[in-house]
């Protein structure tokens, strides 16, 4: 970064290789040896995606995840869909952390209320109860098949067992029991109504509350096939949705990127790699490239 313009070359090789705790120490230590701080530096030698991707990679996981859900909050409007990634795909420890590390950043807001404040009906509701992290936890021996069957007929009955459609039920559910026992749900909803949970979703419900609903299904049944398609989604159209692409990876990369990419190629018919090099360009696509490591 000495001089005029910027080897970008270096930026890619050092950060991409390194993990986020390295990236942080790294910060650090550059601070200490050139009484220069870092990320300042990085904002003023590089710009748009390239800049955006680096930033993301040098930002510790979930103050990044928590930054991505303020921006999502904040203006005119809300973007759902990131509330979803992010809500949808966290334990009960993950999401614990995340509101800390949400009121620690912006003094003292808490992560719920900004939810209540910025959504509305059962859409909230939904990512209200995912925010109190009461979800059940356990493993697959510790399903009681009564009980999983009493769900999915309950869930049946205030959906396409009734007219109209009380998703309240649906939240208390989904919510709140374990992935282990939902997969089990699921199984047993198919059986009594001769149908996926999914199209029963697609049916009676819309809107985000559904995205929300069909975004944890999806992640009970396959979390790197859940990210998958959000990449692919992301690469899918006119244009492509970068933000989403780069959050996706980076926030990936250090957890399951590796199963991420194998349900990619399995299902979409090419690698990460070749989306990426399809959809992005420059530097910014040769640091994705280095993250995705095909």
């Amino acid at each position: 970064m000495q001089g005029w313009g910027t080897e970008e070359g270096p930026i890619i090789e050092v950060l991409a290789n390194r993990s986020n705790s390295q990236r942080v120490e790294l910060a650090s230590q550059f601070k200490t040896m050139f009484g220069d701080d870092l990320l300042e530096r990085l904002k003023d030698e590089l710009k748009g995606d390239f800049e955006e991707t680096v930033l993301a990679l040098m930002t510790p996981p979930v103050e990044y995840q928590a930054r991505c859900l303020k921006a999502a909050m904040a203006g005119a409007g809300t973007c759902e869909d990131v509330l979803i990634e992010i809500m949808c795909t966290k334990n009960n420890t993950e999401m614990e952390e995340l509101k800390a590390v949400y009121s620690e950043l912006y003094e003292g807001d808490s992560l719920e209320d900004d939810i209540e404040n910025e959504t509305s009906g059962h859409f909230k509701r939904l990512l209200v109860s995912l925010c109190n992290a009461q979800r059940e936890e356990g493993e697959e021996d510790d399903v009681d098949e009564d009980l999983a069957e009493e769900d999915a007929r309950e869930i049946y009955e205030a959906g396409e067992g009734q007219r109209g459609t009380d998703e309240s039920k649906f939240n208390s559910v989904l919510a709140l029991r374990s992935f282990a026992h939902l997969r089990k749900v699921f199984d047993k909803y198919n059986d009594l109504a001769g149908q996926s949970i999914d199209n029963m979703i697609d049916e009676e419900c819309e809107g985000s509350v559904e995205d929300g609903y069909l975004a944890i299904v999806s992640c009970v049944r396959n979390l790197p096939g859940f990210f998958a398609k959000r990449i692919n989604d992301a690469c899918k159209g006119m244009g492509t949705d970068d933000t989403t692409l780069i959050r996706c990876i980076v926030s990936r990369s250090e957890i399951d990127l590796v199963q991420v990419k194998e349900v990619f190629e399995s299902r979409y018919g090419r690698t990460m790699a070749e989306a990426v090099a399809d959809e992005c360009g420059g530097d910014y696509k040769n640091m994705l490239l280095a993250i995705v490591k095909d």
